[in-house]
């Protein structure tokens, strides 16, 4: 792909506040992951033998909000992908400067900015729906989200970089 960088995101996310977050009746963390995102956050929690708290059940927002973050893996790593789909927004908004937001941010679907994982747990950036729609309307078919998480004490922190083709 011929073009350069048009945009860089970067968020914070303090783990005991969002595990607090999660636990509130009605958060809208409660559906701001996709059934991808969940799988793979549980999956790792697994595969480092925490328990889930009952995230497994899928059923709103699963357990995830019990007790501080250190005492809760999952919402750790779903921490990290809140990082992650709000750098995404705000390297999007940066390639925008100047022009309004094409979705309203009331109207904005989270589950359509996810953060997947290769076998190797590395992440991505996959946009689906109204999201993927506009992102190629305003910056090209062929934009690439570069993305880097990573955890530190009692932060998540994600940093995205979106390239795509200069402007015409």
């Amino acid at each position: 792909m011929s073009g350069g960088v048009r945009g860089v995101g970067v968020d914070t996310v303090d783990l005991g506040a969002f595990a607090a977050s999660l636990a509130e009746p009605g958060t809208r963390f409660a559906e701001a992951f996709s059934a991808t995102e969940r799988r793979q956050c549980r999956d790792r929690t697994a595969a480092r033998g925490a328990d889930t708290g009952g995230a497994a059940r899928g059923a709103g927002t699963g357990g995830l909000g019990t007790g501080a973050a250190g005492e809760n893996p999952l919402a750790r790593h779903l921490a990290g992908r809140w990082a992650v789909k709000e750098a995404v927004v705000k390297a999007w908004s940066a390639a925008l400067y100047g022009s309004p937001p094409p979705i309203a941010p009331d109207l904005l679907r989270w589950t359509e900015i996810e953060t997947v994982c290769d076998a190797w747990g590395r992440p991505a950036v996959r946009l689906s729906g109204e999201v993927a729609r506009q992102v190629a309307a305003t910056v090209g078919e062929e934009a690439r989200w570069n993305v880097s998480l990573s955890h530190d004490g009692d932060a998540a922190v994600a940093f995205v970089v979106l390239e795509a083709p200069a402007a015409r």
